[in-house]
């Protein structure tokens, strides 16, 4: 068994016995594999494998790899999620080609994600990121401001609002690890009793996605767990 297969094997093993642990079909959770900093060949590689949905962190980054595997005389059809941060004048790029978007964190880029949407391509389906863990140094939208994001966001004709994301704070303990993704589910409850039809919690990395999926991940960003460490670390997988 090649390195790729042992380590996508062992991820899909654990998201099963998460789901076990949580009662939950694993079908209900998607996983995400976090390709910032990796090559094109790793993500043919990976695909081979039967992944489909890839996630991005940095704009130009995100642009070649697109552009070279889906441009081409075979494109691989991928599923791509941008899941970094994003500055106003860099959103054209994104609303062109990715399919999701995650880091809905100001009204400002949610508008113009909407209005750089080409007109041919279904609506953006997307996240708000909420700082759960009041970081001052980590982008998202505090759990108060949410429900005003989320209105506004919700009515952006290119657009779909379809769940929360958040990065919390680093953390070993596995009970403390819940905390943060607790309060993710109880604030995409709150909004759907306003009537927001949110069916997304993209929560959980290499290191916490038993966590994430006891309180109900449905998507997981695994990045280092799939493709094994980085020359420098990187938050957000």
């Amino acid at each position: 068994m090649s390195a790729p297969d042992h380590a996508f094997r062992a991820v899909r093993e654990r998201i099963v016995h998460a789901c076990e642990q949580a009662g939950r079909d694993p079908g209900s959770v998607h996983l995400l594999a976090v390709s910032k900093t990796r090559t094109a060949d790793d993500i043919r590689a990976l695909h081979a494998l039967g992944q489909t949905a890839f996630g991005e962190n940095y704009v130009q980054e995100f642009i070649d790899k697109f552009d070279a595997l889906e441009t081409g005389p075979k494109p691989l059809g991928l599923e791509w999620h941008y899941i970094g941060a994003l500055q106003s004048n860099k959103t054209r790029p994104v609303a062109e080609r990715a399919h999701w978007v995650h880091t809905i964190d100001r009204e400002r880029i949610a508008r113009r994600l909407s209005e750089q949407r080409p007109e041919h391509l279904p609506p953006l389906q997307v996240c708000l990121q909420i700082n759960v863990s009041g970081e001052s140094q980590k982008a998202g939208v505090p759990p108060e401001a949410a429900a005003a994001l989320a209105d506004t966001v919700a009515n952006l004709p290119g657009l779909t609002l379809r769940g929360l994301m958040t990065l919390p704070a680093a953390e070993s303990n596995r009970e403390r690890q819940r905390q943060p993704f607790a309060r993710l589910r109880q604030l995409k409850d709150e909004l759907n009793a306003r009537g927001h039809g949110l069916d997304t919690l993209s929560m959980g990395m290499s290191g916490d996605l038993e966590a994430a999926i006891l309180e109900g991940a449905t998507l997981v960003r695994i990045g280092t767990a799939l493709f094994g460490p980085r020359n420098t670390p990187a938050r957000n997988d």
